[in-house]
């Protein structure tokens, strides 16, 4: 199971047990924080999607310590001007280890199922409609040689390559019409 949640304007994909770096939250060490602004959640069998969040679903966390992260050094250059300026940053970090992940607000998942339903009816329709192609295939092939003038070069090409005529890779159209033709 795993949400992904807002936290300090930032959002993160958490799961039972992780342990996550944000920016500094106004909380005690040892301190248990709830977020409530989750935007996703996976349960494993279904996803709930928020409108932006998933009323009711919420994370808990524990605050294990408050750090700095690894300096980033700025450095400002303009050449031939003698101008150099140098600045170090360090992000003041909080500790995070997600204790749980509540889904109280899961009834988002019915009309999903619904919705669900019309997406397996359309994809017999586009069997259907893959299948038409097939059929209109055959025409193409023994098409006379009036028909081939209307056809891409790309199309052109592959049909050289069906019937295994050689060099048709250079070729331009007027000599692909005219190999086509002779094969016929």
């Amino acid at each position: 199971m795993y949400a992904i949640v807002e936290i300090a304007g930032q959002q993160f994909k958490v799961a039972q047990d992780q342990k996550l770096f944000v920016h500094r939250l106004d909380a005690k060490e040892g301190a248990k924080v709830s977020f409530d602004n989750v935007l996703l959640l996976d349960d494993g069998k279904k996803v709930t999607v928020g409108a932006p969040a998933i009323k009711g679903a919420s994370v808990e966390a524990k605050v294990t310590s408050h750090l700095k992260g690894d300096k980033v050094i700025v450095f400002k250059k303009k050449r031939r001007k003698g101008y150099r300026v140098k600045n170090g940053h360090r992000q003041a970090l909080t500790e995070l280890i997600i204790e749980g992940i509540t889904a109280s607000g899961a009834k988002k998942a019915a009309p999903k199922k619904a919705a669900a339903a019309p997406v397996k009816e359309e994809k017999p329709k586009a069997k259907a409609k893959a299948a038409a192609p097939k059929k209109a295939a055959a025409p193409k092939k023994a098409a006379p040689a009036a028909d081939l003038s209307s056809k891409t070069v790309a199309e052109l090409k592959a049909m050289a390559k069906d019937k295994e005529i050689s060099g048709y890779s250079s070729m331009k159209k007027a000599d692909l019409i005219k190999a086509l033709s002779n094969e016929s």
